[in-house]
């Protein structure tokens, strides 16, 4: 549990420097500005407190109030407000402070209380409203919060994670101070720049109240996708999964251990809050009583994920009257699939109808122990799995559990949706094009991280690949250079890869195989007269050949100015 607690506090601390803090940042600031020394004392303490609480039992509270998830937020973006108009009309806050004080027991407290319990209320409010980039380790607790499975490991881990984040924040808060008392100009205008900190407060409480944050934070990401990326790395080491592994199990209640296979029926672990829904307001799996439900783990980059949905929209229209609720739950694979917008057009390109939450911080995967895409989790009128199936295939077993469990549920499910049949003829396995999970590299130079030149060898193996020109690898994709080239030999009927382009402006990219432009019978739908246009964030189609049949695939890249992230086959 120690490596956890440790661990948790690094990730708190390195949280401030997140995408996510933004939006709060200017809330954080007001601790500069104000009369008392202990404000920002105040504000880190009722925002650990806060966090802390609210991140346990949260759950608990809406479970067993039946409020929406949303209430305590919108409550406390409210009382921020109202904070913000004390710090833009002094006579309100004086008045305010008077009256909270007046409940201290004695003058001296008095006087420390006016800063720090006006502090301390901001702190409170400001631990409701903000949503962390949490990590494993969190990811881990609100899981076990979720299942009501809260032990003195998880309090002292989301304490741990809390403090942490505090520590910046204080530095942020005192360093201002300091700033303030240095700068003659500064503190002879305080007043003003007190009320300035007031409107910025009221805005952002605005913000938050619109879930422009949310905005925000994607609009950051969408120009800056690595901005962040690597501040849950501290957590992702043998020795912190080695822990959660043992929290996980060692809790009676862990959806882990429910899961197992020597659990008959476990009682299916809800759908963790917080992700962005389409198609639907937010559900959960006790509201969903009496009625059958199928989990489905996908991510929109996916081709095995996207084999299934004529299979997912058929049962769906088939059945959605009969009492079925289909809910997928897209956990991402890539950076960019994080991103509300983008998940919103895959949504609308794959003519998708039935509900879908993101699940962004893999807390709804974490629940399941889920380790695929696809993943399909049959839950019956009584909140308890029956049934689940990893990958593709299966049509037909997948629509019987379901018309059985429709039948236990008392509906009559009718005549069959009908399997949607398809082969899949690829002896290429999936293939990264990032350093951290590269696999059959052929160039002559040996993969590294950053710009690098490469060169064709001589030849490649079956389903090798190599670079030419110039090229910058990073962790999870490869950026080719203007002129660059990436040779492929394949064994497979169909190949995909994951792109983006590095600006707005679409790219241009060559598709040849065997050394010819691809022609109108071999190229994918995304390719046309033998050049892909890569705008969106997607997979893209690039062969279709009418057999299946080793060849060599070329790519070449006249601008450069496009990232690559991995090759699948069909």
């Amino acid at each position: 549990m120690l490596v956890l607690i440790t661990f948790s506090f690094l990730a708190g601390v390195v949280t401030i420097l997140s995408p996510c803090i933004l939006p709060v940042l200017p809330i954080i600031l007001t601790g500069v500005v104000g009369r008392g020394r202990g404000k920002p004392w105040g504000i880190v303490t009722g925002f650990v407190t806060s966090f802390t609480f609210f991140t346990l039992a949260l759950s608990a509270i809406v479970q067993r109030t039946g409020l929406p998830a949303d209430t305590l937020r919108v409550a406390a973006i409210v009382l921020l407000a109202l904070f913000g108009f004390f710090l833009l009309i002094p006579a309100l806050q004086l008045a305010s402070e008077n009256f909270i004080t007046r409940f201290l027991p004695q003058q001296g407290a008095l006087n420390k209380g006016r800063g720090f319990w006006s502090g301390f209320l901001v702190g409170l409010t400001l631990g409701l409203v903000w949503t962390p980039c949490v990590g494993p380790i969190m990811a881990a607790v609100i899981t076990l919060a979720a299942a009501s499975a809260i032990g003195a490991a998880a309090v002292l881990i989301t304490l741990a994670y809390a403090l942490g984040t505090a520590v910046p924040m204080l530095a942020i808060m005192f360093g201002g101070r300091k700033l303030l008392d240095r700068t003659p100009w500064i503190k002879t205008h305080s007043g003003v720049i007190q009320r300035s900190f007031g409107a910025v407060m009221v805005l952002m409480a605005f913000v938050l109240l619109k879930g422009y944050d949310r905005n925000f934070e994607s609009w950051v990401l969408a120009r800056f996708p690595a901005y962040g990326s690597g501040l849950t790395a501290i957590e992702n080491n043998d020795r912190v999964k080695k822990a959660l592994n043992s929290l996980r199990s060692g809790n009676g209640r862990d959806s882990m251990k429910a899961l197992s296979p020597s659990v008959q029926d476990p009682q299916a672990p809800d759908i963790i809050a917080g992700g962005q829904w389409f198609n639907s307001q937010p559900l959960s799996l006790k509201s969903l009583r009496g009625k059958v439900v199928v989990v489905d783990f996908w991510t929109y980059t996916c081709i095995n994920c996207i084999r299934t949905f004529p299979e997912l929209k058929a049962l769906h229209e088939r059945y959605a009257d009969k009492g079925l609720v289909i809910i997928g739950v897209h956990t991402p694979e890539f950076p960019f699939e994080t991103l509300p917008d983008n998940v919103a057009k895959a949504v609308r390109d794959f003519g998708l109808k039935y509900p879908i939450v993101q699940d962004n911080n893999y807390a709804t995967w974490n629940a399941y122990s889920n380790h695929y895409w696809p993943a399909k989790y049959f839950i019956d009128k009584e909140g308890r799995i029956r049934g689940s199936h990893f990958g593709e295939g299966g049509e037909e077993e997948s629509e019987a559990m379901i018309r059985r469990l429709l039948e236990e549920a008392g509906s009559r499910p009718g005549a069959y949706a009908g399997a949607h049949e398809y082969s899949i003829e690829a002896g290429t396995p999936e293939t990264y094009l990032g350093l951290e999970r590269t696999e059959r590299f052929g160039s002559v130079e040996s993969l590294r991280a950053g710009p690098a030149k490469y060169s064709l060898g001589t030849e490649l193996m079956v389903n090798g690949y190599a670079y030419q020109g110039e090229w910058s690898v990073a962790s999870d994709h490869s950026s080719p250079g203007p002129e660059a080239r990436l040779d492929f030999h394949f064994s497979a009927k169909d190949v995909f890869l994951v792109m983006r382009a590095e600006g707005k402006e679409p790219v241009s990219v060559e598709v040849f195989i065997d050394g010819k432009p691809a022609g109108s019978t071999q190229q994918g739908r995304d390719v046309r007269e033998g050049y892909v246009l890569v705008q969106d964030d997607r997979l893209y189609h690039l062969l279709s050949l009418k057999i299946a049949g080793e060849h060599t695939l070329t790519l070449k890249f006249p601008t450069g100015n496009v990232d690559l992230f991995a090759f699948t086959f069909g």
